[in-house]
């Protein structure tokens, strides 16, 4: 047990707390996945048995790293007999265990959200209702919400207060659709993400004797990221655990940042009261940052009123201070970073992998893609459309799905005519009335041409049926072919290698969509290869892999490019440059979810993640314009930034004078103008009134005035939209704005204090 000698105190006290509830509270960058692994490790020598142990992790790729370091310490072979991965693959694979407890097949499928909003939008249509007032995110979202408060269609429809919600949403019709959305799966032998939680707490409830098996199966039980628990994972874990209490939970209360998937802190903040014997540890020392990083952080999140008090510490270097810097528009914010990133990168002989840009939101990595693609500097966006979600790729993976599952309705319908043969829109819908009308599967229908009334001619019914015997022959040799050599020869024999490749010469997107087909099948190979010993290596063991993953499970750290994500996606990971942009208010805290302190608080958290990814610098950025609809509004710097002990930061080009001393206000959600310390961000040279003695485009400035002093029918120039004329005027102070009339771009509302113009002689 030397590896207890790599571990500080207390670390070590954790690891060595085997029996009873613990919990570890773990700091951002305190070594948490070390001290899982030593702690699975230590239970191990310690006489118990691995196939009694169940770890869930954050992410599958967490799960395999934490396999191969347990193995290598108690051997390979006994490392694999412990259950560990994330929720949902652990409970499929219960799932599919006990599957006919529940009335599903054994290989079900699992749809994902494309899969999911797509049955949606068909039932939508089908009950005849307005898909601009049921759009299929919105109603996704309302039924994933329902599945992770254990909500069934029955009780949701039972629920007056629920079903009030939706008439004042003028959507009434929500829990109907949610009846036929579960019904419709269930007809199809699938499950979405939510059922995957959902459906193993009904299996647990309905079946006690299921529940007594892995309640003693399963003594010791380990779980990651406690802070991001819904309360459907909540339970589980809680009935799980309910004979043993071998439980212990790892996370930070500070890092929790996923209540719009349903995460609940109070969870973790609760763990003490289900029970109250529990042993805390804490996870103090930081060893992935700098001291000004790490103290920076402190000094934002301590105002959280929400917490497990702690003092994240680090023995690393000073390093540099947090740089802000501030551009005029979201384009030159694009252009600055990436400038930054390629001489950083130049001058200390970097590899761009070690730089990542974090974003609150998608929408805002077009400024930097663009700027990065003009400088020929390699860069890969996770949380945009994944490999997985390619339409070549799920073509073909609607094949394998079918295969595995012939009532698979979403998988049937993509590929009954891809492609092409015959088999026409209006065929499919005749099916889809036929199949409805007798409440039976697409399959059934298609498989007994005779059996039900389908308005389809006969060359058609041809056509179908071929099709239902190529389907046919491919499942036959299911438990025979490896998944490799079924995929090959469901690629071959449906025509989709062909389809592809006889596009090899239309251009660089058609070949694209031949290579992502060519590397799909090389990593079937590859799962092939590293399931063989085990026996899993057949196609639905495939699909249910697939399945599963997320996009930091597809996050290749070998691979030399600039990451860019959103915060919520970088949950976990760690680089040594972060540059943090669009920090502004409305945009980070975002207004769309801070209308209480609870919200607001979590924002809080969110920015204190995104600032504790960066080991080495980290560096802030704010436009004080920015593109919305096609509007150029006026944008604030963010209340985040002036939250930050004044200690820690250096202001490229627009300093912070003041003290510290920050008000009160700060810890009121944000609504309208921006909060007076906010104040601070005041004007210097390139954010004031030029002076009368720097002349612009041969006119010089009206001397002694500022832009505040700025009147109707004043004359100025602005940087971007030139000369204008002041026609209107409103705020006072800080807060001053004026309306300003510019040829060739009309009418623009400036706050003046940021507006960098030029008051221009009459």
């Amino acid at each position: 047990m030397g590896y207890i000698e790599d571990l500080n105190p207390s670390q070590a006290a954790a690891v060595q707390h085997v029996t009873g509830p613990s919990m570890v509270i773990a700091g951002a960058g305190s070594g948490k996945t070390r001290v899982l692994t030593y702690r699975i490790a230590y239970m191990m020598e310690n006489g118990v048995d691995p196939f009694q142990i169940m770890a869930l992790t954050f992410t599958n790729k967490a799960a395999r790293e934490m396999m191969e370091r347990i193995g290598s310490i108690v051997g390979q072979s006994e490392a694999k007999n412990i259950t560990m991965g994330t929720f949902h693959s652990v409970f499929s694979r219960i799932l599919r265990y006990n599957a006919d407890r529940l009335g599903y097949p054994t290989n079900f499928t699992i749809y994902d959200t494309q899969d999911s909003k797509s049955l949606i939008k068909t039932i939508i249509t089908e009950m005849n209702l307005d898909d601009k007032i049921y759009k299929p995110s919105a109603v996704f979202g309302r039924i994933s919400s329902a599945k992770n408060n254990l909500i069934s269609p029955e009780a949701y429809q039972a629920n007056k207060e629920i079903l009030e919600e939706d008439k004042m949403s003028r959507k009434p019709e929500m829990g109907r659709i949610y009846k036929a959305y579960a019904l419709r799966c269930f007809k199809a032998g699938a499950m979405d993400f939510d059922d995957l939680l959902y459906q193993t707490n009904v299996l647990l409830r309905d079946f006690p004797d299921v529940l007594s098996h892995y309640q003693h199966k399963f003594r010791y039980i380990l779980v990651d990221e406690y802070q991001d628990t819904n309360y459907a994972q909540y339970l589980i874990v809680k009935k799980l655990a309910a004979v043993y209490e071998n439980i212990c939970v790892v996370g930070d209360d500070a890092q929790s940042i996923y209540s719009f998937r349903g995460a609940n802190i109070q969870n973790i903040l609760n763990f003490r009261q289900d029970y109250p014997d529990y042993k805390l540890y804490k996870l103090e020392q930081n060893y992935r940052s700098t001291k000004t990083i790490v103290e920076a952080a402190n000094s934002v999140i301590r105002r959280n009123q929400d917490q497990i008090e702690k003092k994240v510490w680090t023995d690393n270097n000073d390093g540099n201070k947090i740089r802000v810097i501030r551009t005029l528009t979201d384009n030159e914010e694009g252009k600055v970073i990436v400038n930054k990133i390629y001489d950083t990168k130049q001058s200390q002989g970097l590899m761009y992998n070690d730089f990542a840009i974090l974003y609150r939101t998608n929408k805002q990595s077009r400024a930097f893609e663009e700027s990065l693609r003009k400088h020929n500097i390699p860069y890969k966006i996770f949380g945009g459309l994944s490999f997985y979600q390619r339409k070549e790729i799920k073509d073909l993976l609607a094949y394998f799905r079918l295969v595995t599952n012939k009532n698979d309705e979403e998988a049937l319908k993509r590929v009954i005519n891809y492609p092409k043969r015959g088999i026409g829109k209006t065929s499919i819908e005749n099916i889809i009335i036929a199949a409805a009308q007798n409440g039976v599967s697409l399959w059934d229908i298609i498989e007994n041409p005779g059996q039900y009334q389908v308005a389809l001619n006969s060359g058609t019914w041809n056509k179908i049926t071929n099709f239902v015997t190529m389907i046919q022959s491919f499942e036959a040799q299911l438990n025979k072919l490896s998944a490799y050599d079924l995929a090959q020869e469901i690629a071959r024999s449906s025509g989709i290698l062909k389809e592809l490749y006889g596009e090899k010469d239309k251009g660089v997107e058609e070949v694209e969509r031949y290579q992502n087909i060519e590397q799909l099948l090389s990593g079937i190979k590859e799962f092939t290869v590293s399931n063989n010993e085990a026996g899993n290596n057949y196609l639905p063991d495939f699909l249910m892999d697939v399945a599963l993953l997320t996009d930091a499970d597809t996050k290749d750290d070998d691979k030399n490019y600039v990451t860019l994500m959103t915060i919520h996606s970088s949950k976990g990971l760690e680089f040594p440059h972060v540059y943090l942009v669009g920090m502004e208010e409305n945009l980070f805290p975002s207004q769309m979810v801070i209308n209480s302190r609870t919200e607001l608080e979590e924002e809080r958290r969110l920015f204190y993640v995104a600032v504790t990814r960066a080991k080495e610098t980290c560096t802030l950025s704010y436009a004080t314009s920015r593109f919305v609809w096609g509007q150029l509004n006026t944008s604030e710097p963010s209340r985040f930034i002036n939250e930050i002990d004044v200690d820690y930061l250096e202001f490229e080009n627009t300093p912070r004078p003041g003290g510290r001393s920050l008000s009160s206000n700060f810890d009121r959600p944000f609504s309208g103008g921006l909060n007076k310390p906010m104040g601070n961000f005041s004007r210097v040279n390139t954010a004031g009134a030029k002076p009368a003695s720097s002349p612009s485009n041969g006119s010089s400035g009206k001397k002694g005035s500022s832009d505040l002093d700025i009147k109707v029918g004043y004359n100025v120039e602005h940087d971007r939209f030139g000369k204008g004329k002041v026609i209107g005027l409103e705020g006072s102070g800080q807060d001053k704005k004026a309306k300003i009339f510019f040829p060739g771009h009309g009418s623009k509302t400036l706050l003046l204090r940021f507006a960098n113009l030029n008051i221009l002689e009459d």
